[in-house]
């Protein structure tokens, strides 16, 4: 009786654990989606030593002392918005998100995302869903010229500058109560208070 090789069968296996190996060590070595690593840096978020209400108070006034027009403020958060025109047929708009959340011993954390819009100025015989079906068009009419023409938002993405965060979260500590900017305000007169008297003298 003449006995079965089992040479084939050993070398399937090990073609299979030989290609288990090099896909698993693939998945470890693939690039997160979009660079999205969740990283322990703190780019989008400060603490401070205040109440949450203060704190987005303080965000409040440094978004304001930059040019920024509020478009929405509650004790908790806010969100605001800055308008860039660097060419004339474009048209930035940076949007600021933030939230201040409380601690457990009192203190709050700030937390700011900022989100860039890109538009385009488009004529009216323009299709604004082409090229930018992906992203979603907005158009907001623009008389020019005498003629119509449309701002098509051609682009969005989430500010990552960190340096950017960080001299606006140094904003929001110039704000806090203490700092020089509270104090000037506090010693401020009121405008709403009437004016000291003139002291009459001898004419």
């Amino acid at each position: 009786m003449r006995r079965r090789s089992t040479a084939p069968a050993v070398l399937a296996l090990a073609a299979v654990f030989v290609l288990t190996a090099c896909g698993s060590k693939r998945s470890r070595s693939e690039a997160p989606p979009l660079g999205e690593v969740f990283g322990a840096e703190d780019t989008y978020s400060r603490s401070y030593p205040v109440a949450p209400d203060v704190a987005c108070e303080a965000t409040r006034r440094a978004l304001l002392g930059q040019g920024y027009i509020i478009k929405q403020a509650t004790t908790e958060s806010l969100e605001a918005s800055k308008h860039f025109q660097p060419e004339s047929d474009t048209h930035t708009q940076l949007n600021v998100r933030a939230t201040c959340v409380p601690q457990v011993d009192g203190s709050a954390i700030v937390f700011i995302n900022a989100v860039q819009e890109r538009y385009a100025l488009k004529g009216q015989s323009s299709s604004a869903s082409v090229g930018v079906s992906m992203i979603g068009s907005v158009s907001v009419p623009v008389p020019i010229g005498g003629g119509n023409a449309n701002l098509v938002r051609v682009g969005s993405n989430t500010v990552q500058n960190q340096q950017f965060y960080t001299r606006l979260f140094d904003r929001v500590g110039f704000y806090l109560p203490g700092t020089p900017a509270s104090r000037a305000a506090e010693a401020a007169p009121d405008p709403e208070s009437p004016p000291d008297p003139v002291p009459q003298g001898d004419l």
